[in-house]
């Protein structure tokens, strides 16, 4: 089982694997998710995501990330993100800039675990997101970014931060949507839980 995403099937590697599997939310504190207009869509794709992280189980690992020390945000187009908190049995990991490895136990965290496949996900999607992905990708993790559950600060960047994830047949990783990721990974739920919808 592989899931549909561009520029080619993820993982890579081949078959999904929950036990080496993480999902990441970026920007999942005040600092950024106050920067992000909220995105009702975005929100509920990955309340579904941390839904079907709980049920395999994959860890879901909350990344706060140091507030930006310039630009600061005087007014959003909409209301701001909100902040998320950890379900139980979530990991919180604090970033000392916007790159979520840097300056954080974020690699050791999941090095620990066994967790080397990605589902990259959360606010600031030009930003927290693109630059923790790219970090992930160099730190040789294998990714998957799922855009419909990533809030940009701008949404005119959006096709623009795909595009830079999928150029040279998928430098970053991979992108997929929630329903592809969902569809993939529901097959290997208990057949006594329900797959989110």
């Amino acid at each position: 089982m592989i899931v549909d995403s561009t520029p080619y099937p993820w993982p890579f590697t081949g078959a999904i694997d929950p036990s080496a599997t993480a999902l990441v939310i970026c920007g999942s504190g005040p600092e950024w998710s106050g920067r992000t207009p909220l995105d009702p869509a975005c929100e509920d794709n990955l309340a579904r995501l941390r839904l079907l992280a709980r049920r395999l189980p994959i860890p879901t690992v909350l990344v706060r990330h140091a507030r930006p020390n310039d630009h600061r945000v005087t007014s959003l187009p909409s209301a701001p993100s909100p902040v998320l908190d950890p379900d139980t049995g979530d990991l919180e990991v604090h970033a000392a800039g916007i790159d979520g490895f840097f300056g954080s136990p974020l690699a050791s965290v999941l090095r620990r675990q066994g967790r080397t496949h990605l589902l990259i996900t959360g606010r600031g999607f030009e930003t927290a997101v693109h630059s923790t992905l790219r970090r992930a990708n160099d730190d040789g993790f294998e990714c998957l970014t799922v855009h419909d559950a990533c809030s940009p600060l701008d949404a005119a960047l959006t096709a623009a931060s795909i595009s830079s994830i999928e150029m040279s047949g998928g430098i970053f990783g991979a992108v997929a949507t929630t329903d592809a990721v969902i569809a993939a990974f529901s097959p290997l739920l208990t057949t006594s839980s329900e797959a989110p919808s």
